[in-house]
């Protein structure tokens, strides 16, 4: 079988690509940037969601396909799929289609995909543990801080390789069309268990400094990326509306309450990533460009 990945340079997607190689599928990539690195074999088409009739060489021959959410354009890239022989289609959705947050962004892409007829899997994932790079990791590189508005509210962060492999395993296997997975992480997490999780993990001293939601929109702003893009959700003035571009969903901590944190183990066959083995994969990544060692 070929399987085209979009999204296929993304956060998940990459390891979306790696764990379908690792399984010895074709895999074919979308992208609008096709000189971005991948694994050995893998074939990279350039097309843009955005404009869904350049897709139609990355469609050519294809059974089975990964879609980021792209919500303009669902509908009319579902039907090229569709026309095109795809028979199976696995969305990269939200953890906030589950609880009703969302109704503007991956629902209408699940809603295009499940009209169509053809096999599908929604993967639901909650919050995303990597929203912690591109929210604190500047301040804790450059400082040693962390400034959190809501320090003890607490969620269920999930590993963005648990993602991935419950998306490669719905596009894989039979068995898991016509489901939605809403995934979490396997505890559940305030904030300041978060910061404390990072510095024992980088080896280091960091503080957590409370601010107001109107302080932390301030600073969310002038970090730029992923915190100004997401700033009035973040700093709790203003709900859901979908996630910023290149990260992933920030749901409500009302969702870890409802989900299955069992869901992982159930489709994988393996127990969800811990915090802590997020928090060490990524060490060097809080350290960038700080000497080692550990603060006196």
């Amino acid at each position: 079988m070929r399987i085209l990945v979009t999204g296929g340079t993304g956060n998940v997607g990459r390891l979306v690509v790696e764990r379908l190689v690792r399984a010895g599928a074709i895999v074919r990539v979308v992208s609008r940037r096709p000189g971005a690195a991948l694994p050995g074999g893998v074939e990279v088409v350039r097309g843009d969601l955005a404009e869904p009739e350049t897709l139609r060489p990355a469609l050519r021959q294809v059974d089975r396909m990964y879609l980021f959410p792209a919500p303009a354009t669902a509908s009319d890239v579902v039907r090229l799929a569709e026309r095109a022989g795809v028979r199976r289609i696995v969305t990269l959705s939200s953890g906030a289609v589950t609880t009703g947050h969302d109704t503007d962004f991956h629902l209408p892409v699940e809603q295009a995909v499940q009209a169509s007829g053809l096999e599908w899997t929604h993967v639901r994932p909650g919050e995303f543990m990597l929203n912690n790079l591109w929210l604190w990791g500047p301040s804790i590189r450059a400082e040693r801080v962390v400034r959190e508005p809501f320090p003890d509210r607490a969620g269920r962060p999930v590993h963005e390789r648990d993602i991935a492999d419950v998306a490669a395993v719905a596009l894989l296997e039979d068995g898991h069309q016509g489901k939605a997975y809403t995934l979490n992480g396997p505890e559940l997490l305030s904030r300041r268990d978060q910061v404390r999780t990072i510095a024992d993990a980088v080896g280091q001293d960091i503080r957590l400094e409370v601010v107001t939601p109107t302080e932390a929109r301030d600073l969310y702003l002038a970090q730029g990326g992923f915190a100004a893009a997401s700033a009035e959700f973040l700093s709790g003035l203003q709900a859901y509306s979908g996630p910023a571009a290149g990260s992933g969903p920030a749901t409500d901590s009302a969702a870890v309450h409802r989900s299955e944190p069992g869901t992982l183990h159930d489709v994988i066959g393996a127990p969800a990533r811990t915090f802590a083995a997020w928090a060490r994969e990524h060490g060097p990544d809080f350290n960038a460009g700080r000497a080692s060692g550990v603060a006196g």
